[in-house]
């Protein structure tokens, strides 16, 4: 009885030490603060991207309204030197059916190009008309900040897409009576010298 005694306590005292040599569950807790930072930096990076890129479609609008100004003064340069011309060769002056598709179609072109040329209200984001802007803002955390100005940002695209789509077609529908305009007086002229070459 004697040496089981002996076993037992040895193996007591084995079981004891393993028990004390277990690492501690800090380094668990550190896992779990690292895993939770890292986290939350990833998410910092995405939402950094996607304000990045929010930024350069709203630069990519910019750039297609300058765009179709420049189509805009085009077609009105365009269309003024047709009716300088028609002016200069007085052929407009003369009642005939190409005469009066040609008057029309300069009323139809010139209402659809100042259609195009009205100002129109831009949206714009922040809006720093609006009075509470400061303290609906600065009490957001830079994330939640980051995240109110993308969903903002993302409005004022689609309302000026509204208003470059309407500016665009009727540019287009400019470009096809412009079309129709040359079309009918390459047909005048070439009537017209043939008559007055009979």
């Amino acid at each position: 009885m004697t040496a089981i005694n002996i076993l037992s306590e040895q193996l007591a005292q084995v079981e004891t030490a393993q028990k004390v040599e277990e690492p501690p569950k800090v380094e668990d807790s550190r896992s779990s603060e690292e895993s939770h930072h890292t986290q939350k930096t990833s998410s910092s990076i995405t939402i950094d991207l996607a304000a990045q890129d929010v930024r350069d479609v709203m630069e990519q609008q910019k750039q297609q309204s300058h765009l179709l100004t420049t189509k805009l003064n085009i077609l009105f340069v365009v269309n003024g030197a047709l009716l300088t011309s028609l002016t200069i060769s007085r052929l407009i002056f003369f009642l005939s059916p190409f005469s009066i598709g040609e008057i029309i179609g300069f009323l139809m072109n010139f209402t659809l190009l100042i259609n195009a040329f009205l100002p129109r209200q831009v949206a714009v984001s922040p809006n720093l008309e609006d009075k509470k802007f400061l303290e609906r803002y600065l009490s957001l955390t830079p994330e939640e900040y980051q995240l109110r100005m993308m969903a903002n940002q993302i409005a004022t695209y689609n309302t000026n897409k509204q208003r470059l789509d309407d500016v665009s077609q009727s540019l287009t529908y400019s470009a096809y009576v412009t079309w129709v305009i040359a079309l009918l007086m390459f047909l005048h002229m070439i009537s017209s010298y043939f008559v007055s070459a009979t």
